[in-house]
């Protein structure tokens, strides 16, 4: 075997498990990532099976962002006697213990005390980095390894990795993007394209599709909102407790505040009016809660508008008319209420599929009640339950969905909101490959379905040889 060379742990059959091992000598290697395949992509018992290859001579695990499908298998990495450091960006130090507390208690179904030994575990290993600031992992005669986090604008932390390798008098670099955001992130900075990658592991997520010309999101939400005011019905959001959740609320916040300033009201005639200062966000996902509270004080990391909403006095996560939901007690009491009453609402429940979580008492007591719409911010897992929902909008005649075992039909409005994508669209992939200098010596495409890998290869080929580059295009089986 050669060195350096790349494994592939996961993240090569779908979209989910991005895991990758970079083997610097015989008996040295760093990981990046560890995450759990999920959805379609996961074989049965994903979430308590052990790892499927051997740790010894890891020198550091390096997390891109704590979204389950790059960190979900930590617990399993600690399990098989893993104690080197877990390298991340600083809010993502403070973001994956909730993660993986969470992890533990849902998937793994360990015990209390164990669960609050483990995440002692895991948070003795931590190792926050800065931000564009090099970090030394190996110093050794003839190898030398340092890496570099830098903004990727996925979601509050979350980072591409630059591995800068001395082996011998050959110096490469390594860049692994991690998940790439869309730029239209309200709360983030954006992220800035290496300035060299001699090797590329990228994403590929959404590589066979542009997104739609950003700026309409906002006016999209704000219609649906004012729908659901004119049909006194709920809207309800599955979304994903970490990143989209906060994105929404941010968005929300800014329409609840420019209404409040024109004193926006129900229609007029309204038998028993709404106006849009008494209706209630309602946030039902205790994760969810607790990863709000987070990035309200990770808020120096916002970007500078962000920022300055906090100094002119509001709280973007944090205003008045949020309702937050912790008991099951109180979550099954809000779903009886809204099912059976008149009254408009927003619920932001999670999971962002629709597979599981609270969003699943939700849908089986408003699915079947046209006042109601389903409103879909974020990538569906082809064969999940929100595929199938999301695939009815627009759809004629009878439409059935299984939700644990029974059937339910789906007469609420199905909607999907288009600009919400926390992922680069395959412009934004092609842009951040071709952004280096100089031709990267090999492009490794990850994390995506196959059909999105062999688009963006195309594409990719296509932009490559009208720069007159000669790059390998590789895509793992």
């Amino acid at each position: 075997m050669e060195f350096p060379c790349l494994f592939h742990h996961g993240g090569t059959r779908g979209v989910t498990g991005s895991c990758h091992q970079l083997h610097l000598a015989s008996c040295s290697s760093l990981l990046v990532d560890c995450g759990l395949e999920q959805g379609t992509d996961a074989p049965p018992g994903a979430e308590s099976a052990p790892l499927s290859f051997d740790i010894q001579g890891i020198r550091a695990l390096i997390v891109t962002h704590v979204h389950l499908d790059h960190v979900g298998r930590i617990p399993a990495l600690l399990a098989a006697g893993y104690r080197g450091p877990i390298i991340c960006s600083e809010p993502s130090a403070r973001l994956l213990p909730l993660v993986l507390e969470d992890a533990y208690r849902v998937g793994i179904n360990r015990e209390p005390a164990q669960v609050a030994r483990d995440l002692e575990r895991v948070t003795s290993l931590i190792v926050p980095l800065p931000f564009e600031q090099w970090h030394e992992v190996v110093m050794e005669p003839g190898l030398q390894c340092r890496i570099r986090l830098q903004r990727a604008g996925h979601l509050l932390g979350s980072a591409y990795v630059e591995c800068d390798l001395l082996h011998g008098s050959i110096n490469t670099r390594y860049v692994f993007s991690g998940d790439l955001g869309n730029g239209a992130n309200p709360l983030l900075r954006p992220l800035r394209p290496p300035e060299r990658a001699d090797v590329l592991v990228l994403e590929s997520t959404y590589g066979d599709r542009l997104h739609p010309v950003k700026g309409g999101r906002q006016q999209q939400l704000e219609a649906a909102i004012d729908r659901a005011l004119a049909d006194k019905g709920t809207i309800l959001i599955p979304a994903f407790s970490l990143g989209r959740t906060q994105e929404l609320l941010y968005e929300i916040e800014d329409i609840l505040h420019r209404k409040a300033l024109t004193g926006a009201r129900g229609e007029p005639g309204d038998e028993d009016p709404v106006n849009w200062s008494q209706l209630p966000i309602i946030l039902d996902s205790p994760l969810a809660q607790r990863i709000t509270g987070a990035y309200r004080d990770l808020h120096e990391f916002w970007n500078e508008e962000a920022r300055a909403r906090l100094a002119q006095g509001r709280d973007p996560l944090g205003f008045n008319q949020l309702i937050t939901v912790d008991t099951h007690a109180k979550h099954q009491q809000v779903v009886n209420y809204l099912s059976s009453t008149v009254r408009p609402a927003i619920v932001i429940a999670g999971n962002g599929m629709c597979s599981g979580g609270r969003i699943v008492n939700y849908l089986k007591a408003m699915l079947g009640d046209r006042r109601h719409e389903v409103m879909f911010v974020g990538y569906q897992v082809r064969r999940t339950p929100g595929a199938v929902i999301q695939a009815s909008e627009g759809a004629e005649g009878l439409v059935l969905i299984d939700l644990d075992g029974q059937m339910y039909e789906i007469r609420a409005k199905v909607l999907t909101l288009d600009g919400y994508s926390g992922h680069a669209d395959q412009a934004g992939l092609v842009g951040f490959a071709t952004s280096v200098a100089q031709s990267p010596r090999r492009i490794v495409l990850v994390h995506g379905e196959r059909r999105a890998k062999v688009e963006l290869s195309r594409v990719l080929a296509r932009r490559l040889c009208e720069l007159e580059w000669v790059t390998q295009i590789q895509i793992p089986a």
